[in-house]
């Protein structure tokens, strides 16, 4: 029961952080472009759906996160395209430029709860936890009892449903018009130009939204944990990429439809990973450590295929 609870909760937290991989998917497999505003765009998903879930609104919350994320987005966007500035840099002024932003809608604080104040009946101001959509969703199930009840549970089955409507979306996207710009512009932008397509208006939407979907995941994150935090956005570029070349390795390049599928289900493995990394007590300040190796090694095991895993003396491993 004990290693039940432990794969629940590790799945739950991969498809938290499905929506982030999905869009560094965007960028690193689809527009071919390095963005490094995704530790910043993940915490301002955090932040706006902290300040709107607060105000009562916990499903409008979630499309301001996203539109939060889009925006960052844009500003990198334009930085690239207008500007001319290495994506790299790009990436590295919005999310330096988002930690005051940031900063600012958590009102000058460092982390703010997801409750209010309001009126008990002898009139003074008390304390309320704010509704989010995973309670609201727990209380639905909560009548059923058992396994239902397991807060994990109600987690992993909201946000499952959340991260397939997401991929189907995508999916059906990217078949479009529109996605197929973006794909061709990822591809060979120089023919996209030569097609008489907007290449810059292409890249400055696939950007868009992929920090949209980062935004996003932050907000969920953020409404399952009843709190925002500055910091959280600490190595998510570094989690998102593990995510999508885990699932890049077990799904190799089947397609778009695939790649989707395996950025969502290598963001579950990955958080397998640590939570099998926990179990045996290790330091919970290896993690990042641990990510960069998950990263390298699995960069590594499309390499070792090619060469038939040979060792330096000739023989096969």
């Amino acid at each position: 029961m004990v290693l039940i609870n432990m794969l629940i909760s590790a799945i739950s937290q991969g498809l938290l952080y499905a929506p982030m991989a999905l869009g560094v998917f965007v960028t690193f497999k689809i527009l071919k472009t390095p963005d490094l505003t995704v530790d910043g765009s993940f915490v301002v998903g955090m932040t706006v759906c902290a300040a709107v879930t607060i105000a009562g609104y916990p499903v409008l919350a979630l499309f301001a996160a996203l539109a939060a994320g889009a925006i960052a987005g844009l500003c990198t966007a334009l930085l690239q395209t207008r500007l001319k500035i290495e994506p790299i840099l790009c990436g590295i002024l919005v999310a330096t430029g988002l930690y005051t932003v940031n900063y600012a809608v958590l009102g000058g604080q460092s982390n703010l709860y997801l409750q209010r104040q309001v009126m008990n009946a002898a009139g003074y101001p008390v304390n309320q936890a704010a509704d989010t959509v995973y309670k609201s969703f727990g209380q639905l199930l909560n009548p059923l009892g058992g396994q239902w009840k397991n807060t994990n549970t109600q987690v992993m089955l909201l946000t499952l449903g959340i991260v397939l409507v997401l991929v189907v979306l995508l999916g059906i996207f990217f078949f479009t018009r529109p996605g197929m710009a973006i794909r061709g512009t990822g591809d060979n932008e120089e023919m996209v130009r030569s097609s008489s397509i907007n290449a810059d208006l292409t890249r400055t939407a696939g950007i868009m939204l992929a920090n949209a979907l980062v935004a996003f995941s932050g907000g969920l994150l953020c409404q399952q944990q009843r709190y925002a935090d500055l910091n959280c956005g600490s190595g998510m570029l570094v989690m998102g990429l593990a995510s999508v070349i885990i699932g890049q390795v077990l799904g190799g390049n089947r397609g778009l439809i695939v790649g989707l599928i395996s950025a969502a289900g290598g963001s579950i493995l990955y958080r397998i990973v640590l939570q099998l990394a926990y179990s045996i007590d290790l330091p919970s300040y290896s993690v990042k450590l641990l990510s960069t190796l998950i990263v390298i090694v699995a960069l590594g095991v499309p390499l070792l295929k090619k060469h038939g895993f040979k060792l330096p003396g000739g023989k096969k491993a």
